[in-house]
């Protein structure tokens, strides 16, 4: 490899894995997006309706309902889990503090204000509030992201739900009163029960099972009993 090419080189070895992630996101939307006008067209005809485009489908409220669902079923898991995770232990779990650990930790094993290193970010050296926000800045952004993909999920279902009601000839509702129908409620909760599903059974499949070389497994030969270790 030239040395031309060796900064590309080190950002795609670097960022292989966001970058990996990034793009399988890009292909499986898409592919929803494909599938999706698919179905709904069919729908369409065997109402005696004019099908749509994939550019019609896209920006239509079928489609970002069914989006934004996904994405805030996603961040509440992870901001649940971020925040479990400081309180709540699953002893031999790779994805949990040892038993004892419980809380915030002290200032010096987080690696903060006087404990910081020449290398530390820069909030995490200075103390105060900006110390504070930072030391839960990912909860905080997991939790922000959450709030605003459920609210866009309640208006995008709430749209949807109301078209439904016109194509029935039934009167639609206000968003107030949208928030109190079965179809929100079941959308919501049929995402959360599948998230809470895979977090808690990642937590004890990694007490007894393992994955060599992944750092969300524990070594191969370390003991069921042992808890916090990666691989």
């Amino acid at each position: 490899m030239s040395s031309v090419d060796e900064p590309t080189y080190g950002f795609l070895r670097n960022n292989a894995l966001s970058l990996a992630f990034g793009g399988l996101f890009l292909a499986t939307l898409a592919g929803q997006a494909v599938s999706g006008t698919a179905q709904f067209n069919d729908q369409q005809v065997a109402n005696g309706l004019e099908p749509i485009g994939l550019a019609g489908y896209v920006t239509s409220s079928s489609f970002m309902v069914d989006v934004m669902e996904n994405w805030q079923s996603e961040y509440l898991q992870f901001f649940l889990y971020i925040f479990a995770t400081v309180w709540l232990v699953q002893k031999g779990s790779s994805e949990s503090k040892e038993p004892g650990q419980e809380g915030t930790e002290t200032d010096r094993e987080q690696v903060v204000g006087r404990h910081a290193n020449a290398d530390s970010p820069t909030w995490a050296r200075t103390g105060g509030w900006r110390t504070t926000l930072f030391s839960r800045s990912l909860g905080l952004l997991m939790g922000g992201l959450f709030l605003l993909t459920w609210a866009a999920s309640a208006v995008t279902g709430w749209v949807a739900f109301n078209g439904e009601q016109l194509g029935q000839r039934q009167d639609p509702v206000g968003f107030a009163g949208y928030l109190t129908e079965a179809d929100f409620w079941n959308r919501s909760f049929q995402n959360w029960q599948s998230e809470m599903l895979a977090v808690g059974s990642m937590a004890i499949f990694a007490v007894y099972l393992r994955q060599r070389g992944s750092p969300e497994s524990k070594p191969v030969g370390v003991a069921h009993a042992d808890t916090g270790q990666t691989g």
